[in-house]
């Protein structure tokens, strides 16, 4: 499987239902009935994923945050209307949510509207602005020049690229890059981008590339 739609739900109706109404706006779906299967189809370059979040085996907003960290655009799909659900995945890296039951028409629109600005190429290449990411092999460049990062550096970048010039607040880039159990360990994350802009800025103390939004969190370039 490469490219196509991820199609997480446990409910196989619903899993048929989300994957005619793909197929008549021209996407291939693949299906899966629980997390374990569905991180093991994301390994396979899926374009996005559309998510339940009560899938049997585990709670999916830790999959919404696992797709995250992999740069994957993500479209909750959920009975939940509670809205400290809605805020808890959208904090967590969800791109939008769609609450049950719901219009075809709608979630193809949102899902287009995902991957327009996702900057998610179907080949798996995150770009952005001045750069580059292959995830595959762990490679990322700036103006076509290799950067040499360390494994955080380069998740770090992964997630502000895979933003697509979007502010990403400090609660989804700790937890896409140090995980859930850090959204309030902030000094990580200033830390990481000061190291990030000594590699990537002409000028780390008047960055260009790399913006802070103050009290929000961060964003890339156009």
């Amino acid at each position: 499987m490469t490219g196509g739609i991820l199609v997480v739900d446990d409910e196989p109706g619903i899993r048929r239902l989300v994957a005619a109404i793909l197929a008549r706006g021209g996407f291939v779906a693949h299906e899966a009935a629980d997390a374990r299967t569905a991180l093991a189809l994301a390994g396979r370059a899926p374009d996005a994923a559309i998510v339940d979040l009560g899938l049997p085996d585990r709670d999916g907003l830790e999959l919404v945050a696992g797709f995250a960290a992999r740069g994957l655009p993500t479209l909750v799909l959920s009975a939940r209307l509670d809205t400290a659900d809605k805020v808890a995945a959208l904090d967590l890296g969800a791109d939008d949510y769609l609450t049950k039951p719901f219009d075809g028409d709608e979630l193809l629109a949102r899902l287009r509207v995902i991957l327009r600005r996702s900057g998610r190429r179907d080949d798996g290449v995150l770009a952005y602005g001045r750069f580059r990411i292959e995830a595959a092999f762990h490679r990322a460049t700036l103006d076509g020049e290799l950067l040499e990062l360390t494994p955080r550096e380069f998740a770090l970048l992964s997630a502000l690229v895979a933003g697509g010039g979007r502010v990403l607040t400090h609660r989804v880039l700790l937890s896409q890059v140090w995980g859930p159990a850090h959204v309030s360990d902030l000094e990580y994350l200033r830390v990481a981008i000061r190291a990030l802009r000594r590699k990537v800025e002409a000028a780390p103390a008047a960055p260009t590339l790399i913006l802070n939004e103050p009290g929000v969190g961060y964003r890339v370039a156009p």
